[in-house]
């Protein structure tokens, strides 16, 4: 699992989700996860989530912290679960603070009532995708938000560091585990 942290703001509007992202713009094959900063803008046409496109829901923050995961492989129940690892894995990092107590309901993340991620693992021809948005403003968002520096990060390129590091090292524990065992009869 490679990864890498944009240094410089890059929007996103939901065409990232397409296969071969972060080759294609980073030079980086294979299995990957990205992070980087930027504003959040998803109008309906390049929405995954049809619960959202149905509810004419729409997505917007000013400023987010992206992270952007691809596997070459086409099994979307195993995508949504690693989806729900990141998630989980963002929330521990975060709980690390003892002062900050979340909530995760699926592949959300609340502050009590106020949300703090958006997230939506799909399928492409050639690849699973993730990707998860986690404000850093909570301005003019279309719902209640939370955002990073109220959850105490100030610095998110460490805290990307540490999410995109544990998630890459519990993936590759998660490879050994299986090659461990003996079969049995």
């Amino acid at each position: 699992m490679k990864s890498h942290l944009v240094q410089n703001k890059l929007p996103y509007d939901g065409t990232q989700l397409s296969s071969l992202w972060a080759y294609k713009t980073f030079g980086i094959q294979g299995d990957s996860i990205i992070a980087f900063r930027g504003p959040c803008q998803v109008k309906l046409e390049h929405m995954v989530d049809q619960e959202d496109v149905l509810a004419g829901d729409h997505i917007y923050s000013e400023d987010m912290m992206h992270f952007i995961a691809e596997h070459f492989e086409l099994d979307l129940e195993k995508t949504v679960i690693r989806q729900r690892l990141l998630i989980t894995i963002i929330k521990e990092v975060l709980e690390r603070n003892p002062a900050v107590k979340l909530r995760r309901d699926g592949d959300d993340i609340y502050l009590g009532e106020d949300k703090l991620s958006v997230s939506i693992a799909t399928l492409t021809r050639v690849s699973t995708m993730i990707h998860t948005g986690l404000n850093i403003s909570s301005r003019n968002t279309p719902v209640a938000t939370v955002s990073l520096p109220e959850l105490g990060v100030e610095d998110w390129e460490s805290f990307a560091h540490d999410v995109v590091q544990a998630y890459c090292e519990e993936l590759e524990s998660i490879k050994l585990a299986r090659c461990k065992v003996r079969g049995v009869d």
